[in-house]
């Protein structure tokens, strides 16, 4: 993975003062791919710029979603940043060093997604990423501004990915994150065909499914043969009974 296979993803932004510093944070440590989605008060160009100052280029090309999901499809690996665990926000959570080297040794392209300055990210944001990720800090006061954490973030991951020759012939892509979740789902639709389900488990074991091959970073032909195999599984099943 290179920097410009890094994704800053800022999920209902309220203020543009902070998505201006988050532009210049971004530029600082090489990385321009930004992408807005919903966010929940109407941004101004000029206080932006303002802001970014040499770093407005991030913003002008900014893309925009109405959706997390859609912001996220064409992801092979996505990261939600929060500081909050529980049983449907990750029981597990990366420290910002160990994601620079997870991106280090993971092909792109990835999203680091960052949520809503007052609430962070809620608890469908966080189902739809793979890995959560929080920056240790005091617990008396563990809350960063937006732009701080997106620092942090950044800079671990530039000291990361700028180490690394990226121009190395025949390395391999995985496949995206749409790609993914239809995978999952022929897998699980399977599984069911299968009376595997006896009771409402399906929607854990999708999201265990995802987070586990994104991580794995399967690849278009990797997927297509273990769906070759659950197919035939099935098949050979209706044969027997």
């Amino acid at each position: 993975m290179n920097l410009q296979d890094v994704i800053i993803v800022l999920s209902r932004p309220m203020e543009s003062g902070n998505v201006g510093a988050v532009c210049r944070a971004m530029k600082n440590m090489g990385l321009s791919r930004l992408r807005i989605v919903d966010s929940e008060e109407i941004m101004k160009d000029d206080v932006i710029t303002s802001r970014a100052v040499h770093a407005a280029d991030v913003w002008e090309n900014a893309e925009h979603f109405n959706d997390l999901s859609l912001a996220i499809e064409d992801c092979s690996i996505v990261i939600g940043t929060t500081r909050r665990r529980g049983r449907y926000r990750k029981r597990v959570s990366m420290k910002t060093h160990e994601i620079g080297s997870l991106l280090a040794e993971h092909p792109g392209p990835a999203a680091l997604v960052f949520g809503n300055e007052r609430t962070g990210l809620d608890v469908r944001e966080i189902e739809m990423c793979n890995i959560a990720s929080h920056i240790p800090a005091n617990d008396n006061f563990p809350s960063l501004n937006l732009s701080h954490a997106v620092q942090i973030y950044t800079y671990e991951i530039f000291q990361s990915l700028s180490k690394i020759n990226n121009n190395v012939k025949g390395q391999w892509v995985p496949i995206k994150n749409k790609d993914m979740e239809s995978l999952v789902k022929k897998i699980t639709d399977s599984l069911k065909m299968l009376g595997f389900y006896k009771q409402a488990e399906r929607k854990e074991q999708e999201l265990f499914f995802r987070d586990i091959f994104s991580r794995a970073a399967l690849t278009e032909k990797e997927a297509e043969y273990f769906s070759n195999i659950i197919s035939k599984t099935v098949h050979i099943s209706k044969k027997t009974t």
